[in-house]
């Protein structure tokens, strides 16, 4: 009996091992499986379309802010899209302002900016990203694939008025992508950036953090996938990298201090990486791109004087 009891005693020291082997082998599995579930969220997060809906042609337009003369217009990108935009015209004036979108904001959520900067003197030009409202539909990003598409707005500025003394005004994602493009395009002469974010990863890593989750692990699975299924990678949108060679030209970051998605952090770390002349403005209860909201008439105001000052009395 005595030799029994021995006997199951050894083969329980010998079973518990193995077993706790195979338990943390799972967990590992497991654990994997979740930062590889997160990865593929988030690279569907920031490249797949939302679908259209019944209401999604159910959007205002320059008639409701009461823009006389606006036409529909069709900007042409270099790889042969169609995008649909709005020239809101200022006869006699030689100021224009290219409003760019958040990531999926349809050139409609502009109205509000871009009829007051009309007001106050600027052609505006709005349009719809690709595969957002009713432009082509094609594989969209994080502003790498948007890039051309804000090239394909400011030829059609300078189409228009040759002469052209150009703005940029950009929010989230369109801020991000105001920063590349006047980096390479010397004919911009002043750019607002509104809620920016330094870097892809910087994004995706700070949406890891906030779920708790290792985003040393994340943002690299993040990334491959990301290349491997939309032809990209993270390192190719770094506006942090490319700021300093706006100036001399007038850059002005606005930030929530409150922006639960792309922290404030990034408006200041953009700010040291920018050269002079640039300013910062940061509104410090306000949520991402929520500054035009905490005080719409303030804000119109601040942004017309800036165009104002860096465009020209242009008539």
């Amino acid at each position: 009996m005595r030799n029994q009891h021995n006997q199951l005693r050894q083969l329980r020291n010998v079973l518990a091992p193995r077993q706790i082997a195979r338990l943390a082998g799972a967990t590992a599995l497991g654990a994997a499986g979740v930062l590889v579930g997160v990865a593929a969220y988030a690279t569907a997060r920031i490249n797949l379309r939302t679908p259209d809906t019944f209401s999604s042609k159910y959007t205002f337009s320059p008639f409701e802010t009461q823009v006389d003369g606006y036409e529909e217009i069709t900007l042409t990108t270099a790889d042969g899209l169609r995008l649909s935009g709005w020239w809101l015209p200022r006869p006699g004036s030689q100021r224009v302002v290219i409003g760019l979108a958040g990531h999926r904001s349809p050139k409609s959520d502009l109205l509000g900016i871009g009829s007051g900067l009309w007001r106050a003197g600027n052609n505006i030009l709005l349009f719809d990203w690709r595969s957002r409202g009713e432009s082509d539909i094609a594989q969209h990003s994080l502003a790498y694939y948007e890039l051309r598409d804000a090239e394909a707005a400011v030829a059609y500025a300078f189409k228009r008025i040759p002469e052209a003394r150009l703005g940029l005004i950009g929010y989230s994602m369109g801020a991000s992508v105001a920063i590349l493009l006047a980096a390479r395009e010397p004919r911009v002469a002043a750019i607002a950036a509104d809620s920016p974010f330094t870097g892809i990863a910087e994004v995706v890593a700070h949406g890891a953090a906030q779920l708790r989750l290792p985003p040393q692990l994340v943002v690299p699975m993040a990334d491959r996938l990301t290349g491997w299924r939309y032809g990209y990678r993270f390192g190719a949108v770094r506006p942090i990298e490319v700021v300093a060679a706006i100036s001399p030209r007038p850059l002005l970051f606005i930030h929530g201090g409150a922006d639960s998605l792309i922290p404030v952090s990034h408006a200041h770390e953009l700010f040291a990486a920018a050269h002079e002349p640039k300013q910062r403005w940061i509104v410090a209860d306000a949520e991402h791109c929520g500054a035009y909201f905490v005080d719409r008439t303030g804000y119109v105001a601040r942004m017309a004087e800036f165009f104002e000052q860096y465009l020209g009395t242009i008539e």
